[in-house]
């Protein structure tokens, strides 16, 4: 039977039309303020739409493609661009100067989905794919840094669409359970800050920290766009003409490890490092650059959403299953932090929330909580990005390992 070709087949067309998806649910979310984005973020109708436009025939063909040079072409080029402009705002100081000892809560937090992914993983795999530990490795970037970390450690791991599509999932139904519990955690601070023998001076040194940090972001200049266009195409550069290299290198020296270090991912990994370098540096001062970022991570996951299938769809049930006890487990590591390192309520929700729902979320959670903490909140979603592309593939790889099926 001959392949049905799609309306639209130009590489030009099919980027306009994920470009124009992953923008009309935000143009929709701003002009509607319509209550259904504040539980369902427009992430998971920018992957959805273009699944249906590939999948469901309309006057007997799919609108797009699931095959297109767009397709490789955002891999190669924009995923390396987005984490550049993401990772050079990475303020670790002011963050540590702010929040303190939240940081060590926060990180307690990362401990908590590597643990919890390889352990749900290893309650559910028998009833998931071979390849699911591609799409848990998936969902841990999402849930240390967020969706630039689930897009690149996709890349890394190899994941297919199907299984990215369920973590996308996975990813929006603990949303839903998630958010809401941080939210609510401000009416137990007291109760939690006696139990967590927090110091009665910490609070007020956290809010006199905070009201001392400026955001020194404007508006950028003409010049600046090419500082930033510069550093992108030239860290990306070095990335992919230093990856291949480094690969066979370890390759040849240590077999062992050369599922694990492939081109891809070094290449991810050589780019990621240069670019937190880059963020100890006046670059570091270039505005708008996070917002730039965002804007690729969206297109890149409709990208994502256009190769996806719904057949391997099927297995959701147990996907999120998992992703419950992956997230309980979270919660436990979070409470051991605020234990172990007597940190207020207000900071431990500030701290999961910068590692579940990343940039999108952790300022929510702090406006709830103490404003003055949302400017810093956007920093600890940052230091998850700087976290997620070397520990997220890690655990992906881990989870495979324990199941037997690396």
């Amino acid at each position: 039977m001959p392949e049905i070709t799609a309306h639209v087949t130009s590489p030009i067309g099919v980027l306009a039309i994920l470009a124009t998806v992953a923008a009309f649910f935000f143009f929709l979310q701003q002009q509607t303020k319509a209550k259904l984005f504040d539980y369902v973020p427009p992430l998971l109708f920018i992957y959805a739409t273009p699944v249906l436009l590939n999948n469901v025939p309309i006057a007997g063909a799919p609108i797009i493609p699931s095959s297109s040079p767009i397709y490789s072409g955002l891999s190669t080029y924009v995923l390396p661009a987005f984490i550049v402009l993401m990772l050079i705002k990475v303020n670790l100081p002011a963050v540590v100067k702010v929040m303190g000892k939240g940081v060590l809560v926060m990180l307690m937090g990362t401990a908590g989905v590597m643990v919890g992914c390889v352990v749900a993983y290893l309650i559910v795999h028998p009833s998931l794919s071979p390849d699911a530990w591609k799409g848990y490795g998936a969902l841990a970037g999402s849930w240390i840094g967020g969706t630039a970390n689930m897009a690149a450690t996709a890349e890394m791991l190899g994941t297919p669409e199907e299984q990215f599509g369920l973590a996308v999932i996975a990813d929006n139904v603990i949303y839903l359970v998630w958010l809401p519990i941080l939210l609510a955690s401000r009416d137990f601070a007291e109760r939690f800050n006696r139990w967590a023998r927090v110091p009665a001076d910490r609070i007020a040194a956290m809010d006199a920290a905070a009201d001392m940090h400026v955001d020194e972001d404007h508006p950028p200049t003409m010049p600046q766009y090419l500082y930033l266009i510069a550093i992108v195409f030239g860290v990306s550069w070095i990335g992919r003409s230093l990856a291949p290299g480094i690969a066979d290198g370890i390759a040849s020296t240590l077999p062992a490890l050369e599922p694990v270090f492939s081109e891809s991912t070094v290449r991810i990994l050589l780019i990621t490092t240069i670019a937190l370098i880059l963020s100890a540096t006046p670059v570091s001062t270039l505005p708008n650059s996070t917002a730039m970022g965002t804007a690729l991570v969206y297109v890149f996951v409709a990208g994502m959403g256009a190769r996806a299938s719904v057949a391997g769809l099927a297995e959701a049930p147990m996907f999120v299953l998992g992703a419950f006890i992956w997230i309980a487990i979270h919660g436990l590591f979070c409470l051991a932090g605020a234990w172990l390192f007597r940190v207020d309520v207000h900071s431990v929700a500030i701290a999961s929330a910068a590692n579940i729902g990343a940039a999108a979320s952790a300022p929510i959670v702090a406006a709830h909580h103490r404003p003055n903490l949302v400017p810093v909140s956007i920093l600890m979603a940052l230091l998850g990005y700087a976290l997620g592309n070397y520990l997220a593939p890690l655990a992906g790889h881990l989870a495979g390992i324990v199941a037997g099926q690396h």
